[in-house]
């Protein structure tokens, strides 16, 4: 079993930044992958960025230059900076662990709002 526990969500005004982090516990092999995906009010799920254990990373085109994924394998945590917010930002944001089978965590709000 494979556990994600998500923190950091919250309400920012344009322009803020917030840091989200996700702390995977249980079975998790040495290879693989953890990101970010977010849905928005009547939106499909989409992803956000992920990054493998080797660090390779891959960004949706909305949030490039925006925002930054990291990892510390040792304590199998993902974390996502988000800098310049912007209103379309806000969204439920789920973390992802793929070991390989696809692994979620519970969501945690991001507002963006003045």
């Amino acid at each position: 079993q494979v556990q994600l526990v998500e923190s950091g969500g919250g309400l920012v005004q344009p322009g803020g930044s917030l840091r989200l982090s996700c702390a995977a516990s249980g079975s998790i092999f040495n290879i693989n992958v953890m990101g970010w995906y977010r849905q928005a009010p009547g939106k499909q799920r989409e992803q956000v960025a992920v990054i493998t254990s080797y660090g390779i990373t891959n960004y949706a085109d909305s949030v490039k230059g925006r925002f930054t994924i990291s990892r510390d394998n040792a304590k199998n945590t993902v974390y996502l900076q988000m800098n310049s917010l912007k209103l379309e930002d806000t969204a439920v944001y789920y973390c992802i662990l793929r070991n390989p089978g696809a692994y979620w965590g519970q969501g945690t709000q991001v507002t963006v709002s003045s």
